[in-house]
């Protein structure tokens, strides 16, 4: 077994055909199969089977999947390591986030970073909570912002800010002039809430089970600019972070009777190089007051 046929087995895997295999690698199509069969031969097993139009993992190639896959990833973190340590000083850092803070806290972090490394290009993925954990885990991102709460023992974390979480109604809502706002009171509302896989929906998931009520969900969007619109206009109320409504005039944002607050970590795989990305972990923890 070697790493070049590790690397011809994960693309396949991935991508479900010897031909979109070859063209992702830019080798000959042949060249994959001979390198699958030899594998398969060396490890005496059927790693696929191989259907007319897609081609899928046997149980004994579903197995090897996962140790591909750390072989694979240790490899590049070592090829990264290995050009560090001759004074390289490009390179790309790929960083997760949420939509509601990669539009609201993460810009002037980015841009001062930016400047501060004007040889390193940022790639910014916006996803939720549990869609970022899996591109962490299988080395598609190298950093995530993931709350606190939410980071599995598969990954390292460091805080670098604590935020409420605030209940958000219109100017002319029934609770506008109230000092906070109760469970049930919050949960006899219409809601407008992100998808399931944000933090954003996790907590407030988390709150109607600790409440013992099913949340009436009368909308359901990623969009921050269109769930502000919909609360404007009246038709629901959600809860965001303090930092997305602080200066908007036309939203009242009220802390919940037991208040709840959010340690926002960033978070990478516990056995993975930081590489170049340890310089960007650096930077956002010396902007940050946590």
């Amino acid at each position: 077994m070697d790493f070049k046929q590790l690397r011809y087995f994960h693309e396949i895997a991935r991508l479900g055909s010897f031909t979109r295999a070859a063209e992702t690698l830019y080798v000959a199509q042949p060249a994959v199969s001979v390198a699958i069969r030899k594998l398969e031969a060396e490890l005496d097993l059927t790693l696929f089977h191989r259907h007319d139009r897609k081609v899928t993992l046997t149980d004994e190639g579903a197995c090897l999947l996962p140790h591909a896959q750390r072989i694979l990833q240790a490899v590049h973190d070592a090829e990264l390591e290995m050009r560090e340590l001759k004074g390289l000083t490009q390179g790309k850092v790929r960083v997760g986030m949420p939509g509601m803070l990669g539009s609201y806290y993460f810009p002037p972090i980015l841009m001062a970073f930016r400047h501060r490394h004007p040889n390193l290009t940022l790639q910014v993925v916006e996803g939720g909570t549990g869609q970022l954990q899996q591109m962490l885990e299988s080395g598609e991102l190298d950093l995530a912002v993931i709350v606190r709460d939410f980071v599995p023992p598969e990954l390292e974390a460091q805080t670098f800010q604590r935020e409420e979480m605030r209940v958000v109604v219109a100017q002319d809502h029934r609770f506008a002039q109230q000092g906070c706002i109760s469970l049930s009171d919050f949960f006899s509302e219409e809601l407008v809430m992100f998808r399931p896989g944000y933090f954003h929906r996790k907590i407030i998931d988390q709150l109607a089970e600790a409440a013992g009520v099913t949340p009436n969900i009368g909308f359901e969007t990623n969009l921050l600019p269109l769930i502000k619109s919909i609360i404007k206009q009246g038709f629901g109320i959600s809860t965001l972070l303090a930092m997305v409504v602080k200066e908007d005039a036309d939203l009242i944002d009220l802390p919940f009777e037991q208040p709840v607050w959010l340690d926002l970590c960033i978070a990478w795989r516990r056995e993975g190089y930081l590489s170049r990305n340890r310089a960007f972990v650096a930077f956002l923890l010396e902007q940050s007051p946590a």
